[in-house]
């Protein structure tokens, strides 16, 4: 194979996998005017055209005596659904390049293209997918049930190349400041192999001092807060979100529901075992992963936090976010503080024996 593409949401992912297969496809001794990168970046068509050019020109351009080379058109953000790349000027720079490369490449020549999106409806598109070495890297959805333990397991894989470990509750902790982006993972991962030292297996405690807090981590503070009946912790983390402009039904929906739905369903199933112990009635109604099977990743760690509640306190708790939800979305009152009095009715009250 001549001609690789590597795309995909994750944009981080996408580089790094470009990187190593640049590396490994380029001729061996070469030197760095043996091959050719073009930076694929552009500002507007007219320049998606221009950078289309010039690989179409390195790609018709022999190597020095013959030689073998790698073309790379590197990080190009003109191939997707925006619009500059549904402009007529870059979609005939695209076009211009999709007939070289139907057309056969000199010999010896390699060409490897990453970039940020591709539309699998236009012609280059669908010509990659069939024609070409095609990888794509998406983002972990983390809307879905079942994100963590996909997220987990990319932690995992990175961590493994920088010959570190996590302790249980470290990646659990890890994974949830950190989030998805696999470049934000690696660069908390340089930030920890840096400050462990001869150290190699990371602690929560390392994760607590070491690694930013996402978007997604602010969620999940959220969510722990209210397992540990903080009211204030929770209260003051949806202020910082609620100033930056964050949706208040988006706020109810991805941290306090979830939450509250898990401490329910871990009490509930406590008592037979565990959630896979749990009568087949039961088991209906536990949160699922896209394969259907039962989210338990979400459930273990809402087991401790569970302990701090009765089950009618959680039967109630269901019922107050409930309430709080319709009232968002149907009402006039102020978002702030809907939120405020359900966090309090949440955290408000003797802690469970």
């Amino acid at each position: 194979m001549s001609i690789y593409v590597i795309t995909g949401t994750d944009e981080g992912r996408v580089a790094e996998e470009a990187t190593a297969l640049f590396n490994d496809i380029i001729p061996p001794d070469s030197d760095e005017f043996t091959n050719e990168i073009i930076e694929g970046v552009a500002d507007n068509a007219e320049d998606a055209f221009q950078k289309c050019s010039l690989t179409i020109e390195a790609l018709q351009t022999l190597g020095f005596f013959g030689a073998e080379k790698v073309v790379w058109l590197k990080g190009a953000n003109f191939f997707g659904t925006d619009r500059s790349s549904e402009a007529e000027r870059a979609l005939s720079g695209v076009e211009n390049l999709l007939q070289v490369l139907q057309d056969g490449l000199p010999p010896g020549v390699k060409f490897l293209l990453s970039a940020t999106a591709m539309n699998g409806v236009r012609r280059f598109g669908k010509w990659a997918k069939k024609s070409t070495d095609y990888r794509s890297f998406d983002k972990i959805d983390t809307s879905k049930e079942g994100w963590e333990e996909q997220v987990a397991l990319s932690v995992k894989r990175i961590a493994r190349e920088k010959k570190l470990t996590f302790d249980e509750e470290a990646l659990a902790l890890f994974v949830q400041r950190a989030g998805a982006d696999s470049r934000q993972i690696s660069n908390e991962l340089d930030k920890l192999h840096l400050y462990l030292g001869e150290r190699s297996e990371i602690n929560s405690e390392d994760v607590t001092l070491m690694v930013s807090v996402s978007h997604k981590g602010v969620i999940w503070e959220i969510s722990r807060a209210v397992e540990r009946r903080n009211a204030k912790r929770a209260i003051d983390l949806i202020d910082s979100l609620l100033a930056k402009n964050e949706n208040a039904v988006g706020i109810i929906k991805a941290s306090i529901i979830p939450t509250v739905r898990n401490l329910f369903f871990a009490k509930l199933t406590d008592s037979y075992g565990g959630p896979n112990r749990a009568p087949a009635g039961i088991k209906a109604a536990l949160p699922k992963k896209k394969d259907g099977s039962i989210n338990t990743w979400g459930l273990k760690m809402a087991a401790t936090g569970a302990r701090n509640y009765s089950l009618p306190q959680l039967q109630q708790a269901m019922s107050d976010c409930l309430h709080a939800d319709k009232t968002l979305v149907t009402s006039g009152q102020d978002h702030r503080m809907v939120l405020h009095k359900l966090i309090i009715k949440l955290c408000d009250g003797q802690r469970a024996a």
